[in-house]
């Protein structure tokens, strides 16, 4: 069963067009990674999917209904974590659960229990009565998902839920991400964390310019690139690193910088390491390792779009 169908969605600002005709589908169970750059449409679908921004064209389908035509079931269906954060500060932890969990018409014992069980589950439950000023930035991420799931959302959508935390919250969250799965909810999950979508995500879909580009678990997206390899070279300094002359290396790629790390996504079939090691040495920059190493989900995802995820 497919708890959200999208068909020939496209949204248009102006003259840009923000979606192009894009159709996609997730399973019920699924934790589905959503990727792309800044710019390349996910936020803007992930706001039609949520009903906060209407299509110029397609439909969408949560649990086989329409959500223009049926626009209230599709939202007490739909829990959004967004990634900016909202809650309140002027309200405690328990109000601010128990003011987004109102809205979709709990009320009572029924809404006390959901409350409860909300923040149970994110840990919060002993500091109910704290105000979010006092929390840390990774127990106001975890109260955002609280209010979010309150009124047991089918369709959980989570967008960028761990930026800016510390490890220790990342993980708490990751692991709520998985329990909540195995509860029952479908989750839709974004991430500039690569890491992250490899790590628990079930199906991926990579979107550019409007369009998804590629989609398929992290499996199949990594075989799409069996003809391409990854050089991780550490240096001393990136100072001097001249990342275009690189790229005109025959059969070199794609090239990123990561703090002390050049990462050379070049082809298998050209036996071009002599070549590279000669450009860092006429530049004079200190090589301090070399490896070569099988490509990831980042690669696939450089390789696709041009691009590194983490791009602002």
């Amino acid at each position: 069963m497919n708890v959200l169908e999208i068909r020939n969605l496209t949204k248009k600002f102006s003259d840009f067009i923000a979606v192009d005709h894009m159709s996609l589908s997730v399973k019920e169970g699924e934790i589905f990674g959503f990727l792309g750059s800044n710019g390349a449409g996910k936020s803007t679908t992930i706001n039609m999917i949520a009903g906060l921004l209407r299509s110029n064209e397609g439909t969408i389908t949560i649990l086989g209904k329409d959500t223009v035509k049926h626009s209230r079931y599709a939202k007490m269906n739909i829990g959004m974590v967004p990634q900016d954060l909202a809650i309140y500060e002027d309200m405690t932890a328990y109000e601010n659960v128990k003011f987004f969990a109102g809205l979709y018409g709990l009320r009572g014992a029924e809404l006390k229990e959901r409350v409860e069980e909300a923040l149970e589950f994110v840990g919060l439950q002993d500091r109910h009565k704290s105000y979010p000023k006092s929390f840390s930035g990774g127990m106001k991420r975890r109260l955002n998902i609280a209010c979010a799931i309150a009124h047991r959302p089918k369709l959980i959508i989570m967008d960028e839920p761990t930026v800016g935390i510390d490890p220790q919250s990342r993980n708490y969250i990751l692991n709520s991400v998985r329990k909540l799965n195995e509860m029952g909810c479908t989750i839709i999950y974004t991430s500039h964390y690569m890491e992250e979508v490899e790590e628990i995500c079930t199906q991926i879909a990579i979107i550019d310019h409007g369009k998804i580009i590629a989609e398929g678990t992290k499996e199949q997206l990594k075989s799409i690139i069996t003809n391409t390899k990854d050089l991780w070279i550490e240096v001393k300094s990136t100072e001097h690193v001249n990342v275009q002359a690189i790229k005109e290396i025959k059969g070199v790629e794609a090239v990123t910088v990561d703090e002390n790390f050049i990462k050379i996504n070049s082809d298998t079939g050209v036996n071009n390491l002599n070549q590279i090691m000669e450009h860092f040495m006429s530049q004079h920059i200190e090589i301090r390792s070399l490896q070569e190493k099988a490509p990831n989900l980042e690669t696939v995802f450089l390789t696709l779009t041009g691009r590194n995820l983490r791009d602002q």
